[in-house]
């Protein structure tokens, strides 16, 4: 599995959402790094790392991770995960396999028509982005498009850097599982848990403007995981780290501290 390693002190694993790579924690690399030793992972089928033969399922891709901290030696390692990978690191949690946990706007907790909204709206925007992948760095770089193609995702799309926005939007367009895990997700079973015994602190951070995983589903991640600790990002869409940079790390920091 490819990965990138920042800074020194206690590791702390980033693992990042559907369509990204470990370049989804560029806003807030460099300060995390500044106090822990951050390895941030591209999983099966993202960046640099091949798929596997069953990296379009999210099964697939806990076995992988799950793998990877087996190997690594990190067994209890603190996790931070994003949208898809921020389910992941609650599964990991479930299984008694991490430390501190920080979920921002974890998926799997959507029912009934959610699951339909977060397949048809989510597919729709895979199939846009690879129709229009040679135009996607023009249409990063100016406000008015950037906010057409991001308004489910970010709260303030006008304000993001055009450059983070074109290597997401660009990675999202060449993932090959992409289409696969939008089914396994959307399909399969609600997640579970709670997180095992021996679990640090799970902390669930959401969006108050989350238009894919709606903030309603907050409450479902609580029943779930009774232990676990709410925190609303207030002028937040689906990506803390995109529009709350500085409240993220510091959300983070305080959860592994």
């Amino acid at each position: 599995m490819n990965t990138i390693e920042r800074g020194t002190g206690r590791t702390l694993l980033l693992i990042h959402g559907l369509g990204g790579s470990w370049r989804s924690w560029s806003t807030v690399l460099d300060p995390l790094s500044a106090s822990r030793k951050i390895i941030a992972v591209d999983l099966p089928g993202y960046g640099a790392t091949p798929a596997e033969s069953d990296s379009g399922t999210f099964d697939g891709l806990v076995g992988s991770v799950e793998r990877y901290i087996a190997e690594a030696g990190l067994s209890g390692v603190d996790v931070v995960g994003s949208s898809m990978g921020a389910r992941i690191v609650l599964e990991l949690a479930r299984r008694g396999l991490v430390g501190n946990v920080v979920a921002l706007d974890p998926g799997g907790f959507w029912r009934g028509w959610e699951r339909t909204f977060f397949r048809s709206t989510i597919g729709a925007s895979g199939r846009l982005l690879r129709a229009i992948r040679p135009a996607l760095p023009a249409l990063s770089r100016n406000a008015a498009s950037r906010t057409a193609l991001l308004a489910q995702l970010s709260a303030r799309p006008w304000a993001l850097d055009g450059g983070i926005v074109a290597t997401e939007l660009k990675g999202l367009s060449r993932t090959p599982t992409f289409d696969a895990l939008v089914r396994s997700l959307a399909t399969g079973p609600e997640q579970s848990g709670p997180a095992a015994a021996g679990t640090g602190r799970v902390v669930l951070g959401w969006g108050r403007y989350d238009r894919l995983c709606l903030p309603r589903q907050a409450a479902r991640a609580q029943a779930a995981f009774p232990g676990a600790e709410l925190h609303w990002f207030e002028g937040s869409g689906h990506f803390p780290m995109w529009d709350a940079p500085e409240e993220t790390v510091a959300v983070i920091l305080d959860a592994t501290r």
